[in-house]
């Protein structure tokens, strides 16, 4: 339809729908403040008030201007987002293909989302009449005078200082009547306005640690370039004082009223995380995670949009978090998939921070020990600064890693005989021990060993995983949870018995055969109490001999000085990965997690056990650094044509049935082989390599391209066609950019 004049001031305003557009609405007819882009309003969308966010104005409409409808209410005073963060939103928006009211909707708080006010008001009671004439109008009535003087004493009070001295609504309503009194909405005492201003903070409260030659260049480096963007990737082995460095760059940019957002993979780092910056730095901090109360989450969020806050810790979705005065952005074990939203807005967190560094001209580092191929790729082509830690701090030497060959030891070994006798030397030497699993529970498979029956979820192609406590069977993959046969539903024996090992398996065996040591199991089932999580944490600080157990929780960031020895458990699931990225992804979790040991003065030492001792990518990976070993991965990459050499995204389609969910997609591929241009390829569709999840089955496309310019384009013209399609009853689909999960 041919645009048309019309009058201006028509809102162009993001409204949490699933449609990739924003929506134009007329003013208010009585409009008192321009809405601004970045404030909220209130719209009427079909029969329901969403909380939009207005995102401009014009002055023309697709629409007919009788058929707009005008803007309920403006719920703010002044944009809840600076320029430079409104942009990214809604670049965000676009290059993910995401409707912009979701994505707007995603950065903001809960309570926000939901029409709360940003600057929450009280009533306030005040004297409006003369005291002395007051006095004598209230001569017979000594309650409400009573009322009146500790008003006029207190210059006015609110209601809460009321009823702590006995007073009721009744006696305020009396005095208002009398026009003795005015009650007044006034802002919250704590209620902080946007402060552009430069902020001042407190000096260190502890002597930072002597810096080594790497760390104090790598500072330097990042320090000159404060107040303009330049991304920096910080590629230091495990124990080599990354943090150190955060905290050197950190404390220049607060001395200049700036403040620092440090994003972290996991709830489970911040508390560490929290205490280094509250020790070192005097200014507050505030976090920004799944595991606040709503209203936890807004307050920390004000106050890192007023500049209360010098230091803003958050997951991935503290990206979006608004600040008064951004001074640098950190990204904390860059490589960590946790970055990467997997449903609904699928953003990554660490690409954001670098485009919004970019936008707001401040500086993003990025910390790994084990850094993307992507980052890495961006270091050697010149777009990141590569600054490098090969040194671990305090003379600490680099752990020695030992492959073991368990083909030979029969299916059902757990550990062999050379690791058992490492973790008793090491715990009669007063040592700690980590053994590392990546899988949760007691035993991988119940298996019927007379007909060969396995425990499977009937809403997912997976096997159940038996849990010990609580004695269940569970899915890991859609949550699905039933009680444990005591019989073989195929064949109806009993002789069910448990294949592969899990944590809680795990735990069992290492508890017998080490009695006289705690075994520590850290897992997401053993650490959803914060109050157990901590106290495990206090006993492995304290230094006594234990065994930890635990699966990547225990490979993130976790400083552990007492761990000499770490084995490794089935280091073969990466091997033979369905996912291009399977290798990249194991040897990260494997250097992370052998980075455990021996960070202080004893050494460490490394033992993994594999089925394939012989693979070539496990012997590289004993006998390169990371470095180097990523570096030849890269090589394997360009060779093949994939990330970070080419751009994917990934079309997703999920049904009851799954010819439903192929046919949508090959009705995508008829639109595809319409439209001109060769330079975005396609495979597909396909069934997903977990083709049932949740009792939908899955379907997936996969496009290719050299060009991401060319891909977001060819992504633009196809959704605006898939949207016209006809959707089957029950069909969802969704397209994920820059995809980490091809399962």
């Amino acid at each position: 339809m041919p645009r048309t004049q019309q009058p201006p001031f028509i809102y162009r305003v993001a409204v949490p729908s699933p449609l990739r557009r924003a929506f134009d609405y007329l003013p208010r007819s009585h409009e008192d403040k321009t809405p601004l882009p970045g404030m909220r309003v209130s719209v009427p969308f079909g029969r329901r008030q969403l909380t939009g966010m207005v995102l401009g104005t014009d002055t023309r409409s697709d629409v007919a201007h009788s058929k707009l409808r005008p803007i309920s209410q403006l719920l703010d005073s002044e944009p809840l987002f600076g320029p430079g963060l409104l942009e990214l939103l809604q670049w965000a928006a676009d290059y993910y293909q995401h409707p912009p009211g979701e994505v707007f909707s995603t950065a903001l708080p809960v309570l926000l989302r939901q029409g709360r006010p940003l600057v929450e008001t009280v009533a306030w009671w005040r004297s409006s009449s003369d005291p002395d004439t007051a006095r004598q109008a209230l001569a017979r009535a000594p309650r409400q005078l009573a009322l009146y003087e500790l008003i006029l004493e207190r210059d006015g009070c609110d209601r809460d200082t009321l009823l702590a001295h006995g007073y009721q609504r009744e006696l305020l309503r009396q005095l208002e009547n009398k026009a003795l009194i005015v009650c007044e909405q006034r802002p919250e005492p704590d209620a902080e306005s946007f402060n552009t201003e430069p902020l001042t903070r407190a000096p260190s409260t502890a002597t930072p640690h002597t810096l080594m030659p790497e760390q104090r260049q790598a500072v330097a480096a990042v320090s000159a370039g404060l107040g303009k963007y330049q991304c920096y990737l910080l590629d230091g082995i495990t124990g080599s004082g990354k943090t150190e460095v955060y905290m050197g760059i950190m404390a220049t940019v607060l001395a200049g009223g700036g403040q620092c957002l440090v994003l972290v993979p996991e709830i489970g780092l911040t508390p560490q995380t929290i205490s280094r910056f509250e020790a070192r730095f005097a200014c507050p901090v505030v976090t920004l995670h799944s595991g606040l109360s709503d209203t936890e989450r807004l307050a920390a969020w004000k106050a890192a949009r007023s500049g209360t806050a010098g230091i803003v810790i958050g997951t991935r979705s503290a990206v979006f978090t608004p600040l008064a005065k951004p001074g640098l952005i950190i990204v904390d074990e860059e490589h960590d998939q946790s970055f990467k939203q997997q449903d609904g807005f699928r953003y990554s967190a660490r690409d954001l921070a670098v485009m919004r560094g970019r936008l707001e001209s401040v500086p993003v580092l990025l910390g790994s020990a084990t850094p993307s191929l992507e980052s890495l790729h961006n270091a050697r082509t010149g777009k990141f600064t590569h600054l490098c830690l090969d040194v671990r701090a305090g003379g600490a030497s680099t752990a020695a890693m030992q492959i073991i060959d368990t083909a030979r030891q029969g299916m059902e070994v757990v550990f062999s005989e050379l690791a058992l006798l490492r973790i008793e030397q090491q715990l009669k030497a007063g040592n700690q021990v980590l053994t590392f699993i990546n899988r949760r529970g007691f035993a991988p498979l119940l298996q019927c060993q007379t007909c060969g029956w396995v425990a499977e979820c009937d809403d997912c192609m997976a096997q159940f995983t038996l849990h010990a406590q609580p004695r269940a069977l569970r899915c890991h993959h859609c949550g699905r949870r039933q009680p444990v046969p005591q019989a073989c539903p195929g064949c109806g024996g009993r002789a069910l018995t448990t294949l592969g090992q899990g944590t809680q398996k795990i735990e069992a065996l290492l508890s017998a055969r080490f009695p006289d040591y705690p075994v520590l199991r850290i897992d997401r089932d053993s650490t959803r109490s914060r109050r157990r999580f901590d106290a495990m944490l206090t006993q492995i600080h304290s230094g006594e001999p234990c065994l930890l157990l635990g699966t990547q929780m225990l490979a993130k960031g976790h400083h552990f000085p007492n761990i000499t020895l770490v084995v490794v458990l089935d280091a073969d699931s990466g091997l033979f990965s369905a996912d291009f990225r399977g290798q990249e992804h194991m040897a990260q979790t494997i250097v992370q997690v052998a980075g455990r040991a021996g960070r202080a003065e004893r050494p460490g030492e490394v033992l993994i056990q594999s089925r394939h001792a012989a693979h070539s990518v496990l012997q590289r990976l004993v006998s390169l650094p990371y470095r180097a070993f990523a570096l030849e991965l890269l090589t394997e990459r360009q060779e093949a044509a994939m990330p970070p050499f080419t751009y994917l995204a990934l079309l997703r389609a999920e049904a009851p049935a799954a010819d439903t969910a192929l046919g949508f997609l090959d009705k995508i591929c008829e639109l595809l082989a319409r439209q001109a241009g060769d330079a975005v390829e396609w495979l597909g569709p396909l069934p997903a390599p977990m083709e049932k999840r949740a009792g939908r089955f899955r379907a997936q496309l996969l496009l290719k391209s050299a060009s991401r310019g060319a891909l977001q384009q060819r992504l633009t013209e196809l959704l605006q066609a898939v949207e016209a399609l006809r959707c089957p009853p029950r069909l969802r689909w969704s397209l994920d950019v820059d995809p980490l999960d091809l399962i």
